[in-house]
């Protein structure tokens, strides 16, 4: 894939992370998972999801928009 192209797609791929990272589908609901508010699941569960997609942006991509690495 192109670089511009793979660019676009780490764009879109953080930019759906943050618009979902506030969970405001869930405000006011009351529905209770375990012990615990579904919004808080939700929550645990979108940080577990950026927490992957943030680690393969470092091992695939952190060195994008930075130029050319010499050594």
């Amino acid at each position: 894939m192109p670089k511009t192209r793979i660019d676009y797609l780490w764009i879109a791929a953080f930019a759906v992370l943050v618009t979902f990272a506030v969970p405001w589908f869930l405000w006011g609901d009351s529905r209770v998972v375990a012990g615990l508010p579904l919004w808080l699941w939700w929550h645990i569960g979108w940080m577990g999801l950026a927490t992957v997609v943030f680690y393969q942006f470092t091992r695939n991509a952190w060195d994008r928009g930075m130029g050319e690495v010499t050594r």
